[in-house]
């Protein structure tokens, strides 16, 4: 028997939280500017999204495009801000020029969580080893997921590699929850599904007229149906 599949849903303010959880999903993203692929959101708008729904939200903690940290001790203070006004999760991930992960200014921000739930997010597939930036950030406290593709291009090329981290769960640097996102489509899902994933998270796809256009409730339902039933309807 498989387990009911954990649906996130990208949300840029209230509407699309109401919709996103109307149509069944279990967690928002919250971000701003996806022209800069999701930058950290106002303050404001986490607390009408949270006053909004009841589901969880992760904030993304990301204040420019790319992989970057850039300004660390404005994204501390930022994480502070959104702490104070009840944000309880979060979505973050910075590399340096090596392509590993920027140790210094991920645990900077990740002290300023004292200890709440954290994804890091698609960087790693842009890191040069995702092996060893699993084992770089293993022992960072809050760290329960990763968000990936499996490859810089999107599911469809990273398919192999997320069969192959799926079946270490549990192993050493791989105890974090696999969360699929990044040009997944509902075809995927039942050989991630197969392979026991059990989150998932959309964006676009959840957005038929695009993303100048809210989330709309049924697209999201189709994707709940599709997880619910462990293949494609």
């Amino acid at each position: 028997m498989t387990t009911r599949a954990l649906l996130e849903v990208i949300a840029l303010g209230a509407e699309d939280a109401v919709a996103a959880q109307t149509g069944g999903a279990d967690r928002l993203e919250l971000v701003a500017d996806m022209e800069a692929d999701g930058l950290t959101p106002a303050v404001a708008t986490f607390v009408e999204v949270r006053a909004a729904v009841d589901i969880p939200v992760r904030v993304m903690l990301r204040l420019a495009g790319g992989f970057a940290a850039g300004r660390v001790d404005a994204l501390v203070r930022v994480a502070c801000d959104l702490r104070a006004a009840g944000a309880e999760e979060f979505v973050l991930g910075f590399l340096g020029e090596d392509g590993g992960p920027d140790l210094d200014a991920v645990e900077r921000v990740v002290a300023e969580l004292d200890g709440r739930s954290w994804t890091f997010h698609r960087a790693i597939d842009r890191a040069a080893d995702r092996e060893a930036l699993r084992k770089q950030l293993a022992d960072l406290p809050g760290l329960d997921t990763y968000l990936t593709a499996g490859s810089g291009s999107g599911v469809d090329a990273g398919l192999p590699v997320l069969l192959a981290e799926a079946a270490r769960r549990g192993d050493p640097g791989y105890t974090q929850r696999l969360l699929i996102g990044g040009g997944l489509r509902l075809d995927h899902v039942p050989r991630l599904r197969a392979a026991r994933v059990d989150a998932f998270h959309i964006g676009g796809a959840a957005r038929p007229g695009g993303w100048s256009a809210p989330v709309d409730a049924d697209a999201v339902r189709a994707w709940r149906r599709a997880l619910d039933a462990g293949h494609v309807a």
